[in-house]
């Protein structure tokens, strides 16, 4: 066992205990909070498997959008910092049995799945690739989706104000 296995390791320990506690945490507000978790060991696996774009975007989007959002409209909504989740358990044992055979067929795919080495997986830079199809490749879908997502934040604009 080598540090690259080591380290995957911990990050696989990280993300499924933390998304363990996002679900079984009856607080919302610190089950936001174990959600960073989640979002880091999955940033940090995205990082090992050489998605070094696909890591950024995770850390940028998920922990500095997405999630600072809810924590601040958690935090902020004076009612709802005290609340605790109701789960009732009449709901929650299908799915659960649903998820346990999910897990089950995924890890018994995964088991009988000839893996490469990740000496010969890992590529060179995928930021620089991605980066490369955007300017030349798909400058114009990327162009027009800029103009789409400033149509969408007018519009937002335009309701909020109103």
């Amino acid at each position: 066992m080598n540090i690259y296995d080591i380290v995957f390791y911990l990050f696989a320990a990280i993300t499924v205990l933390s998304a363990f506690f996002v679900v079984t945490t009856r607080n919302i507000v610190y089950s936001a909070y174990y959600l960073l978790f989640t979002f880091f060991g999955v940033a940090g696996i995205y990082v090992l498997l050489g998605a070094d774009f696909i890591a950024m975007v995770q850390l940028i989007v998920y922990v500095g959008g997405i999630l600072i959002l809810l924590l601040f409209g958690v935090m902020l909504t004076n009612k709802i910092t005290n609340v605790e989740i109701k789960t009732g358990s009449v709901q929650t044992i299908p799915a659960a049995v649903g998820v346990a055979l999910l897990a089950g067929i995924l890890m018994a795919s995964m088991l009988n799945t000839k893996w490469r080495s990740v000496e010969t997986a890992m590529p060179s830079a995928t930021t620089q690739g991605i980066g490369m199809l955007l300017i030349q490749q798909y400058a114009i879908v990327f162009e027009l989706l800029g103009i789409l997502l400033l149509i969408a934040l007018i519009g937002a604009a335009s309701m909020a104000r109103k």
